[in-house]
């Protein structure tokens, strides 16, 4: 059911060559999940999420500091070994430091006929938020125009507001399902399903969808729910790991990170200001560590989460050197347990030690078992 997200994340490539040749559209590489999509698909440019390939590499050392997250540097690895080479843009909503290093490196001395740096607020809690991001997209539109060669109209940004909301609408709708006892699909489906949506045509991304959606009540998966839980953290799209973590007689049945529920959480609420109107969407999106600050806004919601899916144990991942998230874990992990949540952290490199990771969790899993056969 969910083949044709399996074969879009894993032939990513190659969608986006086929998609380009089909349709003549330009290609947009987005190093952020807080890139305003709304505006690239009002001019049908095709915005593709910028994945690393979880494989060793020494491409980077010249580029990047050792000491950079492994996404960051895999990213800047796959652009150096010219797998990206479909791309005509580049842009990135600013992020976290190191995102921005692989940003600047790929325009410094990797050939694109376009980039756009984002100056994105990082106090999305202040009220001037709104009107400077507003602004800031007001540019990155004036600056689309002038590469495009044409004016992108209010009618153009309706049409690209509808098209990303009808997408989030209906992965949401397959979150919701994932309430029940036995969620119809697994954590890793449910992963294929969002990070497809950040490669694909959201268009023909919410087709599939509508196919699936009046299906999946009546899906019966062939292995037990066993343990729910919640996975929270980094940019993660390592397929083994999250395989492993479903092995040990568990589901993911909700997460919150941008290559998941944070990226499509929130819709846009329509404004006769279009650009406010998206701007305000991204402002108040369940935020990035980057940006929740100076109160913890997402713990909250995190919590909410887990008791509206019902979770028992909470997974936590944190890309090695990820400076937001590690500063961020130690007091969610706090607030999780104090709050009835057990936790359990991983740190990811650029590859994982699935067996050891693997040992280590059963031992978890087994913990939270015992606790609800006691209780």
């Amino acid at each position: 059911m969910f083949d044709r997200f399996q074969e879009v994340y894993e032939k990513r490539h190659d969608y986006a060559r086929e998609w380009k040749k089909r349709t003549g559209g330009k290609v947009m590489g987005c190093f952020c999940s807080y890139c305003p999509e709304e505006i690239l698909c009002a001019t049908d440019i095709l915005p593709v999420r910028m994945l690393g390939s979880h494989e060793p590499q020494s491409y980077t050392e010249p580029y990047i500091f050792g000491m950079f997250c492994p996404f960051c540097r895999d990213v800047l690895a796959q652009g150096l070994q010219g797998r990206y080479d479909y791309l005509d843009g580049i842009t990135i909503a600013q992020s976290c430091l190191h995102l921005r290093q692989p940003f600047d490196s790929w325009r410094l001395h990797i050939p694109i006929d376009y980039n756009y740096y984002i100056y994105f607020p990082h106090g999305v809690q202040s009220p001037r938020a709104y009107p400077y991001l507003r602004e800031e997209l007001a540019l990155f539109k004036k600056s689309l125009e002038q590469w495009i060669g044409r004016e992108i109209s209010d009618e153009d940004l309706d049409r690209g507001i509808d098209i990303l909301d009808e997408n989030r609408r209906l992965m949401r709708e397959v979150y919701e399902l994932r309430k029940a006892d036995n969620p119809p699909l697994t954590g890793l489906e449910a992963m294929y399903m969002v990070v497809a949506s950040q490669i694909m045509d959201k268009r023909e991304h919410s087709e599939e969808l509508k196919k699936i959606l009046p299906q999946l009540p009546q899906r019966k998966l062939e292995r037990p729910t066993g343990t729910r839980l919640l996975m929270v953290g980094s940019e993660n799209d390592d397929v083994e790991f999250i395989r492993m973590i479903e092995s040990t007689n568990s589901t993911i049945v909700i997460d919150d990170h941008c290559t998941g529920s944070r990226y499509f959480w929130n819709q846009v609420v329509k404004n006769e200001d279009r650009l406010a109107a998206i701007a305000a969407r991204y402002i108040d999106r369940p935020a990035c560590p980057s940006k929740d600050w100076p109160q913890r806004t997402r713990f909250p919601h995190i919590l909410n989460l887990a008791k509206d899916w019902n979770v028992q144990g909470a997974v936590l991942v944190q890309q090695k050197f990820c400076d937001p998230h590690e500063l961020d874990l130690p007091a969610l992990i706090e607030f999780l347990e104090q709050n009835g949540i057990p936790c359990y952290r991983f740190e990811l490199d650029v590859t994982v030690p699935v067996g050891q990771f693997k040992v280590r969790f059963e031992a978890f899993v087994e913990m939270l078992t015992a606790e609800e056969l006691l209780f």
